[in-house]
């Protein structure tokens, strides 16, 4: 079975990344106040879990997030920091 991220990993992750909260959760269709919500332990939805599962493990790349909120019509979002 397939362990979550818990939202202390996720936040060690943003961080790790170097990312505030509205850069790192907006690749996701997050705002950033979702975000701090899903950082202090409310239950994240299970599509978003998943995403940030195969995110993490590198599976899913950032260009392949935008590709997705740009084939959704979703608003681009900053180009992350390298």
């Amino acid at each position: 079975m397939m362990k979550l991220l818990t939202p202390a990993q996720v936040r060690r992750l943003r961080n790790q990344c170097k990312l505030n909260q509205s850069d790192f959760w907006s690749r996701f269709g997050v705002t950033q106040s979702g975000g701090s919500r899903y950082e202090s332990n409310r239950a994240v939805p299970k599509p978003l879990a998943l995403l940030l599962h195969f995110w993490h493990l590198g599976q899913i790349t950032d260009d392949d997030l935008a590709q997705a909120a740009n084939a959704l019509g979703w608003p681009r979002r900053k180009a992350a920091a390298k």
